[in-house]
């Protein structure tokens, strides 16, 4: 009993340490790659209507 009680303080004495970062920091990271994302789909997007854009009209044949 008196092992485990030791391992359970020496774990909780662990958990108080170190938190880690604030939520802060991760955010402005997620808020960064979420912009990045948005600017490359945009690319992406002006890109492909320019190329739909390009493509010829359909004409129907005409009889020699």
């Amino acid at each position: 009993m008196t092992r485990a009680h030791v391992a359970l303080r020496i774990r909780l004495s662990e958990l108080r340490g170190d938190r880690g970062d604030s939520p802060v920091p991760t955010a402005v990271i997620i808020f960064g790659l979420v912009a990045v994302a948005m600017a490359v789909t945009a690319a992406a997007l002006g890109a492909a209507n320019d190329w739909m854009s390009n493509i010829p009209k359909h004409t129907n044949p005409t009889a020699p």
